[in-house]
């Protein structure tokens, strides 16, 4: 089981896929990627939620992120029919599935069940997980699901979004965050080097604590393809 933290390095692989041979680190090269398994590709909740990724296929791309589908069954071809058949009728599946009967790549990754989750002849089930990797090839986010639960794409949408602005802009995002909403200026900044930062100003929240650590602004332009400093959400 792969052994990577937030922040660190993520495995190399080669695999065959859908749309040929992939070798990972190469084939994300100046981009951003999510790769994501499941336990059986053909079920009703992951059939739902590889058709849901090929319906946003557009809205991924946009971002700038490569999908890669991790297959615990040896039949992409079918996979990708039923997939192809769940979105509408001129439903396409433009992302990559990867044949990973042996889990070689999901033990690679991590994105093994729990233990008693296990198939006919015995092996571990893949969990629904899905992974974000940055341009830098280095973890960025990571969430494991249960088998009876599909997941929400739409928040890993909002999940990259906030990866991508908080990578370029010293901020945070909020709970409950979505694009366009006000962000917190980045706690790594003392007041004056907030204000060189953000020329436009930010509010600061008067709290009982006494404390001035919360501070809102409306994300600028981008200044650079990398943060000034390093931004730690928790």
């Amino acid at each position: 089981m792969s052994c990577t933290l937030l922040g660190g390095l993520v495995p190399d692989f080669e695999a065959d896929s859908t749309i040929g041979k992939i070798h990972f680190h190469d084939y994300i090269q100046g981009h951003w990627a999510m790769l994501f398994s499941q336990p059986n590709d053909l079920c009703t909740v992951c059939t739902s939620e590889l058709a849901s990724i090929a319906a946003s296929f557009k809205d991924f791309e946009d971002r700038n992120v490569k999908l890669i589908a991790l297959s615990c069954n040896d039949e992409e071809i079918q996979i990708k029919l039923d997939i192809e058949s769940v979105i509408d009728p001129n439903g396409k599946v433009s992302y990559a599935i990867v044949s990973d009967v042996d889990s070689r790549l999901t033990e690679l990754f991590g994105m093994l069940a729990d233990p008693d989750e296990k198939d006919e002849s015995g092996r571990p089930l893949p969990a629904r997980s899905f992974i974000i990797v940055g341009p830098d090839k280095k973890l960025k986010a990571s969430t494991i699901y249960p088998s009876s639960t599909g997941r929400n794409f739409l928040e890993a949408l909002r999940l990259i979004d906030s990866l991508q602005l908080t990578a370029e802009q010293n901020v945070e995002t909020p709970a409950q965050w979505n694009p366009g909403d006000k962000v917190f200026v980045g706690q790594c900044l003392s007041n004056e080097e907030a204000r060189k930062e953000f020329p436009g100003g930010f509010e600061s929240l008067s709290l009982p604590s006494g404390k001035d650590y919360i501070r809102l602004v409306d994300p600028v332009a981008t200044k650079s393809a990398k943060a000034l400093c390093t931004l730690n959400p928790s």
